[in-house]
């Protein structure tokens, strides 16, 4: 009896692995998305996850949103900075998040101030 308990034990613990490294290591796209940021934010109430979100359309319809992992300290100090400006993202889209990582499946991993298509700031 004890021995069926640990294969069955065993079983969902490699299983329970073998998702989370899929989750970690997999990623399902690459890519970048512009736009004016409009909210970056340390959110949550046990475990807190950075999220933001950009507006890729002049009326704000089209909204992006996006979490930031802790681990990226440069990223997050540069959104900090670029708040209300246009921003370029470099994102890595996952199949899955776990709640401690962020609310979304978009991970933004570089970021950079770009000048807006829609308005001339000279």
């Amino acid at each position: 009896m004890k021995k069926i308990l640990f294969i069955i034990l065993g079983s969902l613990l490699a299983l329970y692995l073998a998702y989370f490294a899929f989750v970690y290591f997999v990623t399902f796209s690459e890519g970048t998305r512009a736009g004016e940021l409009i909210k970056f934010s340390h959110r949550g109430i046990v475990v807190k996850t950075w999220e933001g979100e950009i507006s890729q359309g002049i009326s704000g319809a089209q909204i992006f949103s996006f979490s930031v992992m802790d681990k990226e300290a440069d990223v997050i100090e540069k959104l900090k900075e670029y708040q209300g400006s246009y921003v370029k993202l470099t994102y890595v889209e996952r199949y899955d998040t776990f709640f401690f990582w962020g609310d979304t499946k978009y991970f933004v991993t570089d970021v950079s101030q770009e000048n807006s298509p829609h308005f001339n700031r000279n």
